[in-house]
Order: C-alpha cells, then structure tokens, then sequence
C-alpha cells in the first residue's frame, strides 16, 4: 500500500471518528488539517506527516484509557 493510500484512509478514519474536523488532500499533494471547527487550519506537506499526525493521535488516546484504568 502506497504512503499515500495509507495516509488517506487514516485521515478518513481521524474524520469519521471525529478525532479530526476536516483532513482535506490537496491537489499538489498537500494536507489540510482542521482539529476543531473553528480552529486553526494546519497544513501538513505529506502523507508522511498525516501518518506522524494518526500515530500521535493514537499514542494520545492510548495514553489517556491508561490512565484512566
């Protein structure tokens, strides 16, 4: 699976998890990252980045049910 097909289904599962607003791929390969609606909107320049961006997303939710426990 290619860096951007991966990158493109996590961002749809950050979207619809609604662990994101909005992660919209640009046509030059680019990412726009919304967390919140009225937030800020961060670009990300790869699939690469979207991916560090899941990861961290994961790590942070992971975290959080630890401590909780």
């Amino acid at each position: 699976m290619s860096r951007a097909v991966e990158a493109s289904a996590w961002a749809d599962v950050l979207v619809r998890r609604r662990l994101l607003h909005s992660a919209v791929l640009t046509p030059d390969g680019q990412w726009l990252v919304q967390h919140t609606p009225d937030g800020p909107v961060h670009v990300l320049p790869g699939p690469s980045d979207v991916l560090e961006l899941a990861a961290a997303i994961q790590h942070r939710i992971r975290s959080t049910r630890t401590r909780t426990r």
